[in-house]
C-alpha cells in the first residue's frame, strides 16, 4: 500500500474519460423521474460488471438502489453515493442530446422528464471514479463501497434503501461521503464544515369551498380567492416573523383548483415548500403556516378544517467536523485555489445523510461547478450571474461536460483515499 498523498496518487493514476462522456449523453438522454430509475440502475449495474474489477453487486434495493462493494485488504469502509432520478421538467437546453422522454409519474399523469439536478453527471463521475479506484488498489485498503441512490428528489431513497436492509446485504460504512453539481463555476470544488444542506419540508394543502356557479359567488365560499389570501399571507411569515439573521424560505409551488372560468370549485389544493437551517426557526414557521391557513380558512367561512399533508421531508444535511478536515486538506491539495473551504451553505436538501446517520456514522458533502467557464465570467463581469446562469431544476440547467465530469471524478476520488490510504 502506498503512503503517498491522495493527491499525489491521483496525480499518477489518470483514466479515459472519453466513454463516459458518452455515459454521461446516454444518461442526460435517457432520465427516469423517480421511483422508476429502472434502466438507470440497470445501465450502472451492467457497467459496474463490464469492469470485471471484483465489484459484489446488490441491485434492487429500496426500489431501484444499487450498490457495489470491493473489498482490499484491511482498513475502513467509504461509502460514495450518487444520485439517480431526474425532475418533472421540459427540457430547453437545445443540446444535441436533449431529453425528449415522457413519463407517467405517481399520479398517473404523463410528465417531460429532464436531468434538471445534474444527478446524470453524478452517477456518471461515480462509475468513472469506481474504475479509477479499482484500478488503483495496490494503492490502498479496505473496503470501498459505491451506491446509486433512487428517488432523492421525493426525499425517500435512503431511507427506503436503509429500511429495505441495505446493511444487512453490504457492509456498514465507516464514512459516508457525496457530492452535488451546482450552478458554479466549471472546475470549482466547494465544502465546509457544520450545516452544509438546508432541511425542508413539504406540504399539500388542501382547502374546502362551497362548489357553484361563476355568477352566484354569494351562493358560493370560494376556495380560489382562499387560496389566494393564503398564498399572499405566506409571504409575511419569513419577512415578518423570522429573525432577520436567521434562514428560512417559504414557497408556493403549486396552486390548483377548477377546470373552467365558469364554475367556481370546490375545493382548492396548494403545494408548499419550507427551508431552514436551525430546528427552532423550522418549528416557528411550520406553526406559523398552520396558523396563516386555518386562519384564513375561518375568515373565509369555511365549514370544514383545512387537510395539511406533509409529502415529503429532507434532514438537516451537517459535515462531521474531524471527516471535513481531513476532506479539505486533500482538496486543498489538489485543487489548490480552485477549491473553497467556506463554502455558503446551501438553501437545497438532501437525503443522502441518512445513510450515515441511520447508523451513527459521520458523513462529508461537498459541490462542484458546472457552468462554463467563459459563460460564468462574463455574467460575472456584467453582474448578471443570478439572470444568466440557470440554476438546478430550471429547464436551462445543463453542466458543461469537461471539466465538470473530471472534477466529480477527482474529488470522489480524493475523498475516498483520503480515508482507505492510511
Amino acid at each position: 500500500m502506498s503512503t503517498q498523498s491522495p493527491s499525489s496518487l491521483l496525480s499518477s493514476s489518470a483514466i479515459n474519460l472519453d466513454r463516459y462522456e458518452t455515459l454521461y449523453k446516454h444518461f442526460h438522454s435517457h432520465p427516469e423521474l423517480s421511483c422508476q430509475e429502472a434502466q438507470t440502475a440497470s445501465k450502472a449495474a451492467s457497467h459496474l460488471e463490464s469492469l470485471n474489477a471484483g465489484y459484489e453487486i446488490h441491485t434492487s434495493i429500496g426500489g431501484h438502489g444499487l450498490a457495489g462493494v470491493i473489498r482490499n485488504g484491511t482498513g475502513r469502509t467509504v461509502l460514495l453515493r450518487a444520485d439517480m432520478d431526474a425532475l418533472p421538467v421540459k427540457e430547453d437546453t437545445g443540446l444535441d442530446y436533449a431529453s425528449k422522454v415522457t413519463m407517467r409519474d405517481n399520479d398517473d399523469v404523463v410528465k417531460p422528464v429532464m436531468h434538471a439536478c445534474g444527478h446524470d453527471m453524478h452517477v456518471t463521475a461515480l462509475l468513472a471514479a469506481a474504475e479509477r479506484l479499482a484500478k488503483m488498489k495496490d494503492s490502498w485498503s479496505g473496503t470501498l463501497i459505491v451506491l446509486f441512490q433512487p428517488n432523492e428528489e421525493r426525499a425517500g431513497g435512503a431511507k427506503a434503501m436503509v429500511d429495505d436492509g441495505l446493511y444487512d446485504k453490504i457492509p456498514v460504512p465507516d464514512i459516508v461521503l457525496g457530492q452535488h453539481v451546482l450552478a458554479m463555476r466549471t472546475g470549482s470544488v466547494g465544502c465546509r464544515m457544520g450545516n452544509i444542506m438546508s432541511e425542508a419540508d413539504s406540504f399539500k394543502i388542501t382547502l374546502f369551498g362551497r362548489g357553484g356557479h361563476g355568477s352566484m359567488p354569494h351562493r358560493t365560499v370560494d376556495p380560489v380567492v382562499m387560496a389566494a389570501s393564503v398564498v399572499m399571507k405566506l409571504q409575511t411569515v419569513v419577512s415578518r416573523e423570522v429573525d432577520p439573521d436567521q434562514f428560512a424560505v417559504v414557497t408556493v409551488g403549486s396552486l390548483q383548483a377548477g377546470q373552467t372560468e365558469n364554475i367556481i370549485p370546490d375545493k382548492a389544493e396548494v403545494r408548499v415548500n419550507v427551508r431552514t437551517q436551525n430546528h427552532e426557526v423550522r418549528s416557528r414557521v411550520l406553526a406559523s403556516i398552520r396558523r396563516v391557513v386555518k386562519g384564513e380558512c375561518q375568515a373565509s367561512g369555511c365549514t370544514k378544517e383545512p387537510l395539511i399533508e406533509e409529502t415529503t421531508k429532507f434532514p438537516l444535511s451537517v459535515n462531521d467536523e474531524a471527516v471535513t478536515k481531513r476532506v479539505h486538506d486533500s482538496f486543498q491539495e489538489f485543487f489548490g485555489d480552485r477549491f473553497d473551504p467556506n463554502t455558503s451553505c446551501s438553501t437545497a436538501s438532501e437525503d443522502y445523510s441518512i445513510l450515515g446517520s441511520s447508523r451513527g456514522k459521520p458523513c462529508c458533502f461537498w459541490f462542484f461547478g458546472g457552468v462554463d467557464e467563459n459563460a460564468w465570467d462574463e455574467a460575472k463581469k456584467q453582474g448578471r450571474l443570478h439572470e444568466d446562469v440557470p440554476v438546478n431544476h430550471s429547464p436551462f440547467f445543463a453542466p458543461v461536460i469537461q471539466p465538470t465530469l473530471k472534477t466529480g471524478v477527482d474529488a470522489l476520488c480524493l475523498a475516498a483515499l483520503t480515508f482507505l490510504n492510511n
